[in-house]
């Protein structure tokens, strides 16, 4: 029977396309950690208050980055290169989804627009993780080698969602209720392509490294396709509504424990 747990599972047990895996998951942490460390460091004057909860939100990714990095080393396995045509983060710059790395390299505050598009770049990504880790959460949360990981970077993932839609709720409030429409808008419908073609380009390796035939692979890509074409039509909603969340201030404090005490 094919499903989410055999799959992964599938990709669990095997060195190869378990090293891809954590590759591909701890060069895209690793990339946000450092994205939302500059931005931490260039927020203007007045949204200096943010400061400490973007950098935490960068510590959180960079932690995730050495989770996937420290697993891999547990098996005695080393990262591979990411694919272009699997790197999410660089996919999603390209289509002009959150802030350049220009923009982010170049030591200019940012605008409160800038801010309110990397907010609405986090709310729309990080639903994509949260419900993804979930996934792993209900399956393998009992894992002996997966399972504390993936406990602590869903919950993560939740605080980072929250903290999403309870800041762009303010800038809202605050008279910015159009931009912030339009941004998660657009970040929503780049997303939702970027994740269909990611999703076309690491399972066509993982395919070829596990063997499959090519009608499981024909059948894994229909399916891949069938959720695009349910978010183009429908899913999206669900990535530009804003709620007050249940937990305030989520990424209020420090971080939590260090990745080698996780994984």
């Amino acid at each position: 029977m094919l499903s989410a747990k055999s799959l992964f599972q599938e990709i669990l047990d095997h060195d190869e396309s378990f090293r891809l895996f954590c590759s591909i998951a701890a060069g895209g942490e690793s990339q946000g950690g450092w994205e939302n460390g500059r931005i931490a460091a260039l927020v203007p004057e007045s949204e200096r208050a943010l400061a400490p909860r973007i950098a935490r939100h960068g510590a959180d990714e960079d932690k995730h980055g050495r989770i996937f990095n420290a697993l891999l080393n547990k098996r005695g396995l080393g990262p591979v290169v990411v694919p272009p045509e699997a790197d999410y983060t660089m996919l999603l710059e390209q289509r002009g989804i959150g802030l350049s790395h220009d923009r982010l390299r170049a030591d200019r505050p940012l605008t409160v627009r800038d801010v309110i598009t990397y907010l609405a770049h986090s709310r729309v990504t990080e639903q994509r993780a949260a419900e993804q880790m979930r996934m792993l959460c209900r399956h393998f949360s009992d894992h002996p080698e997966l399972g504390r990981a993936v406990r602590m970077i869903s919950a993560d993932e939740d605080n980072h969602l929250a903290y999403s839609h309870e800041e762009l709720l303010r800038f809202a409030a605050a008279g910015h209720g159009r931009y912030v429409e339009r941004t998660l808008r657009a970040c929503a419908f780049a997303e939702i392509r970027v994740h269909r073609d990611v999703g076309l380009a690491v399972m066509a390796r993982m395919g070829r490294l596990l063997g499959w035939s090519r009608v499981r692979s024909a059948v894994l890509a229909a399916g891949i396709h069938a959720v695009y074409g349910y978010e183009r039509l429908f899913g999206w909603r669900r990535m530009v509504t804003l709620r007050m969340p249940e937990r305030r201030d989520a990424l209020g404090g420090p971080a939590p424990a260090a990745a080698t005490e996780v994984a």
